[in-house]
């Protein structure tokens, strides 16, 4: 699941919610929101989200075969 992976990855990295933010370029609210599972993104969203952490989009949101 997105929310899940993302607040793994962000751990990983150790960064703060904020701190994630920054680096995409979003408010904090958005990385709060798709952490809890509030909400989802958009695909570009989701594209620069993978990139930033090396993966996949499918391995992003927890589908190997994306």
């Amino acid at each position: 699941m997105f929310s899940e992976r993302l607040k793994e990855l962000r751990k990983e990295r150790g960064l703060t919610k904020a701190e994630l933010a920054r680096e995409l370029e979003v408010k904090n609210q958005n990385v709060i929101d798709w952490e809890s599972g509030k909400c989802g993104t958009n695909i570009p969203t989701l594209i620069k989200i993978a990139a930033f952490f090396n993966v996949t989009v499918g391995q992003l949101v927890g589908s190997e075969h994306l």
